[in-house]
């Protein structure tokens, strides 16, 4: 999918900025606290498979005060009138097979952040639910101001998240807290979400910016490819052997060695 214009982002509520090795993605619906829509997802498919390889950190936002309510709730009004064009029910008039289908490409936009050529960091405010949440989670590090604010939300709907945040949500704080929070679809707090470890750290308003830049001036610091050696060592580390691990491990240092001699000139 090519990369969308500025203007056509902006048509579905995005922006998209490079400087050097760090792109900033910005929701940029304030006045519906950014929430969410297929035409959303798709473009943020678009974006991640245009991400140049130069580019080490991907930075997640949301523009004013929050960074995503979730859902934008026209999508599913039975009339039609769909923020963006697309509604979620027009799923039902399909198969089960033509909607998981459809539902896979919507978690395309999502599961790009996963990539190992960068690491991306959400940076959050305020409110993050629902398909916010499930945004943010699949940021490798989710930095947040001391206002925010998670839930899944969809068991209060009577569905399940399925934007690809249910494994590392478990990933984050275990399983028996993941079902907590989802089946419960409570607020979990900032001090709350960087003590079970579903945020790195929580900043005041005023200083999240700041901590965020520092970050990414730090990732972007590394010689070339070891972010990405690191994010692919570190990704899956739990399902697999000590053995795997091990080999991996020494695989991929033999490629840092060269690499390193090869700066030195040696």
């Amino acid at each position: 999918m090519p990369c969308m214009t500025p203007e056509e982002l902006s048509a579905v509520g995005l922006r998209y900025e490079v400087e050097g090795p760090v792109a900033t993605i910005t929701l940029s619906r304030p006045e519906v606290r950014n929430a969410q829509t297929p035409a959303m997802w798709r473009a943020l498919a678009g974006l991640g498979a245009a991400i140049p390889d130069e580019v080490r950190v991907v930075v997640v936002q949301g523009e004013g005060e929050h960074f995503s309510s979730g859902l934008d709730r026209s999508v599913l009004d039975p009339r039609g009138n769909a923020a963006g064009g697309e509604s979620v029910l027009a799923l039902l008039a399909g198969s089960d097979e033509a909607m998981a289908d459809t539902i896979g490409e919507y978690q395309e936009g999502f599961t790009f952040l996963r990539d190992s050529r960068f690491v991306s960091v959400a940076k959050v405010r305020g409110y993050a639910v629902g398909a916010g949440f499930q945004l943010a989670l699949s940021c490798d590090v989710r930095m947040v101001s001391t206002d925010a604010r998670f839930s899944m939300k969809e068991s209060a709907l009577g569905l399940v998240p399925d934007l690809t945040g249910t494994k590392p949500l478990v990933e984050a704080v275990g399983y028996s807290r993941a079902l907590e929070i989802c089946a419960t679809a409570r607020m979990v707090e900032a001090d709350e979400a960087v003590r079970i470890g579903l945020a790195l750290s929580a900043h005041g308003a005023d200083e999240l910016d700041e901590a965020v830049n520092r970050m990414a001036q730090t990732l972007v610091g590394t010689m070339p490819d070891v972010l990405s050696e690191t994010k692919t060592l570190l990704q899956g580390a739990a399902d697999r052997s000590l053995d795997d691990q091990r080999r991996l491990e020494r695989e991929a240092q033999t490629r840092r060695f060269r690499a390193v001699a090869a700066a030195m000139g040696g």
